[in-house]
């Protein structure tokens, strides 16, 4: 397919107005500050695994208002002070395998996968969700902000995070974070929200420039948003106002740690200007790795690229 969005010239430019409500940080202050005074009950179970030297435990945590977050954590056998790595998947999947987290253990990291609430892994949604909505998760809440789906993920995110840095055998001062497609969106969201990562690589970002994105986009899940607003054009205004409080954007100019940013030219899931419109807002030491011909997905070659980067700066 050709390239729907901007020229790339264009793209680097493209530096859009924040649609902020004037109490966005106050929203993100009073929602971190309730995840995190919410207990852990962590449950860490050990798993067998038919590799030498590393370990493999299921970690279920309380979730942000209700529900369970699932993890799987897998790190070297014996060690201790270990960088770590965190995974954030993409729409309605659910976080890397066993074998996946395996040449980062091997390599002496603590690398865990975390399950979105609700979808393709094994966490649960114990929240409550007013109004109705159409089918996926981008509409569950939407006309209220405090109980609004990515509020309580983000949220989920980040204390996943918060749990991690705790464990007595890993090194909170070395802590990376990436993702693809809405992993790498979520990757954002926890940059923008936490202190915690030393680097954060986000591959192909969903969750950013919703106002563009939800114009432009092809296909994917903005389109569930357009169908709700075509379905019920009442509930609009105040839409628009919830997906502002959790816009990528929005968050970029938050971001603290280094952040490496990915893009496909040819995507019309996740457009390229919605990436850059996050990535221009992001005032911290950045990098943007642009993808000629590519749609929604992440080229094999770039996994070496990430491994790379976890490896020298985390």
């Amino acid at each position: 397919m050709p390239s729907i969005d901007m020229p790339l010239s264009e793209l680097w430019d493209y530096r859009p107005a924040l649609t902020r409500p004037d109490d966005f940080d106050d929203y993100w202050s009073e929602a971190l500050s309730a995840g995190r005074g919410q207990p852990f009950d962590a449950r860490v179970s050990p798993r067998s695994y038919p590799a030498d030297g590393v370990e493999l435990f299921d970690v279920a945590l309380a979730a942000f208002g209700g529900g369970t977050i699932s993890c799987q954590l897998m790190k070297p056998a014996g060690k201790t002070r270990l960088p770590t790595v965190v995974f954030y998947h993409g729409y309605s999947g659910a976080g890397p395998t066993p074998f996946a987290l395996l040449p980062w253990a091997c390599q002496g990291f603590a690398a865990m996968g975390v399950d979105c609430r609700g979808q393709g892994g094994r966490s649960t949604d114990g929240a409550a969700y007013p109004g109705g909505h159409r089918p996926g998760f981008m509409t569950q809440g939407i006309e209220h902000p405090n109980q609004y789906y990515y509020r309580y993920t983000y949220v989920d995110c980040v204390r996943a995070l918060d749990w991690l840095a705790e464990q007595d055998d890993v090194d909170p001062t070395r802590m990376g974070i990436t993702g693809i497609s809405q992993g790498g969106g979520l990757t954002l969201a926890v940059a923008g929200l936490s202190d915690r990562p030393k680097l954060a690589i986000s591959e192909v970002p969903f969750l950013c420039h919703f106002r563009r994105s939800v114009d432009i986009a092809a296909a994917g899940p903005y389109r569930e948003v357009a169908d709700w607003m075509r379905f019920r054009p009442e509930t609009a205004e105040l839409s628009w106002r919830t997906l502002e409080y959790v816009d990528c954007m929005n968050l970029a100019g938050r971001i603290r740690c280094r952040t490496v940013v990915t893009v496909g030219l040819w995507d019309d899931i996740c457009p390229p200007s919605s990436v850059f419109a996050a990535y221009n807002h992001i005032e911290a030491d950045k990098q943007m790795e642009v993808f000629d011909f590519t749609g929604h997905e992440s080229p094999v070659h770039f996994a070496e690229t990430r491994f790379a980067m976890m490896r020298a700066e985390v």
